[in-house]
């Protein structure tokens, strides 16, 4: 028995869909509110949510993201509208809904979307079983997350060609790595094939190898990187980076299996598994000539789309507690707490380079900290404090300073005397509040002023109250 949740604010339509799911003997919930819904998610293992797009506290499809975050089951998604939108459809199905339906429907069409919807969540559950995926390395459970982890046990089970695509620095190798670690040819090599540097010249020397004498300089018989995959896996890291000329010679070994080395007689084969990740647009490269259409349709046989940090929720929260745990661990340091308002600011902060950055700025912070016990806000890059100071400014939402201010000391030690580093943090906000004020949010004049401070050799108190 199924549990079929419905969030639309037309009672009559809700009558009809509880109705039919009494009569198909599943449970039946429903909200009329974004938020009724959203918290049911939270609270029930639901199997289905039909979901309305215009709601009297937001746009249904709008609030995908949230939704699937707040979910505690994943169920499967029916976008319901009384007004058809190529362009909602469209993002409806970019965001792996089951079903887009326009009212009015019947009665027979919904039921069979149902059932063949609970018959697929069903069997993918009993694959889920029976694949367990080793997800030691790759931290994070956030719903954009388990969409991939989906995806990447479909791949563990097959040998099929996987497409890896994201932005900069969401881990496309490390996924790639773990679907060949969980995947038959584990114990096999894991080859990669940098194609930012794969040059022409360079191309069948690399790729396929060369027997002795094939060249000046070719003193010995060298295996290429596509026989050194034999049985294990070939990654193509950057496949966009791809000369056409290798992209054409590439697909003759796809379809194949079969290559000459350079200088060699006779072709040899090699039975390896492809993988290959990209962060750019490769249908557009098709588009614009160059990419080669036919060795897309090769390597896309299994996509598995990677989303950027900013759209992955909690996981920043969880990402930076296992980098700060490895680094004490590195530099045989006890573990250090996270002050909550230092989460904060990584929340607010977009991360373009997405998980790589997040590290980056994490490291900076863990060595800015020294051997103090507590990472707080004013150990991050100023550039990070920055940008986010100055998009609350521009939202109106800056956090409002305490009732006691920190620059009149009259009022600020009247009751509670704070420790200096709560002193000198708020002060560091407030005086960084101050410049982007003053500055009208000129970047390059902030970061020069902020930083300024640091070649005095006068106390921070002094820098703020002048002599004493």
């Amino acid at each position: 028995m199924a549990l079929i949740l419905i969030i639309d604010d037309d009672d009559n339509f809700c009558g009809t869909m509880e109705s039919l799911v009494l009569r198909m003997e599943h449970d039946f919930l429903a909200a009329s509110t974004l938020e009724q819904g959203i918290r049911i998610l939270r609270e029930q293992a639901v199997d289905i949510l039909l979901l309305d797009v215009g709601l009297p506290d937001g746009n249904g499809l709008e609030a995908l993201s949230r939704i699937k975050e707040a979910s505690k089951s994943n169920p499967e998604i029916f976008i319901i509208t009384g007004l058809g939108d190529p362009a909602g459809a469209e993002t409806a199905i970019t965001e792996g809904v089951w079903d887009y339906i326009v009212k009015p429907t019947s009665i027979k069409q919904t039921r069979a979307g149902l059932t063949r919807a609970l018959k697929y969540r069903q069997e993918k559950q009993s694959r889920r079983q029976a694949v367990t995926l080793d997800l030691e390395r790759i931290v994070g459970r956030s719903a954009p997350m388990r969409k991939c982890f989906e995806i990447m046990a479909q791949g563990a089970a097959s040998s099929a060609p996987v497409l890896i695509t994201g932005e900069t620095g969401t881990g496309k190798e490390l996924f790639a790595q773990t679907i060949h670690a969980n995947s038959l040819r584990k114990d096999k090599g894991f080859i990669v094939v940098d194609c930012a540097f794969l040059t022409e010249t360079l191309m069948e020397s690399t790729l396929f190898g060369h027997r002795k004498g094939a060249f000046t300089g070719a003193v010995e018989r060298r295996d290429g990187l596509v026989k050194l995959a034999d049985q294990g896996t070939l990654f193509l890291d950057e496949v966009g980076e791809m000369p056409l000329s290798a992209q054409k010679s590439f697909l003759r070994i796809l379809q194949e299996k079969r290559f000459r080395p350079l200088g060699d007689a006779e072709e040899i084969t090699s039975d390896f598994r492809l993988m290959a990740a990209t962060n750019r647009d490769l249908d557009a490269m098709v588009e614009n000539g160059t990419f080669r259409r036919d060795l897309l349709y090769r390597l896309r046989t299994i996509h598995l789309p990677l989303p950027p940090l900013r759209r992955r929720g909690r996981d920043i929260e969880a990402l930076t507690r296992y980098k700060v745990r490895q680094l004490c661990e590195e530099n045989n340091l006890p573990p250090k707490k996270i002050e909550q308002n230092f989460f904060d600011t990584l929340n607010a902060y977009p991360w373009p380079g997405n998980v790589r950055e997040l590290f980056n700025v994490i490291e900076t912070a863990f060595v800015a900290s020294g051997s103090e016990a507590t990472l707080y806000t004013m150990h991050l890059p100023g550039e990070v404090r920055i940008q986010v100071t100055r998009a609350s400014i521009e939202k109106g939402q800056l956090p409002q300073m305490p009732e006691n201010d920190p620059t009149d000391p009259a009022g600020f030690f009247q009751d509670n005397i704070p420790g200096f580093k709560v002193w000198k943090q708020k002060m560091e906000q407030h005086y960084l509040e101050q410049i982007i004020a003053a500055t009208n949010g000129d970047v390059k004049r902030i970061l020069n002023l902020f930083f300024r401070k640091k070649t005095t050799k006068r106390p921070l108190f002094l820098s703020f109250y002048g002599p004493t």
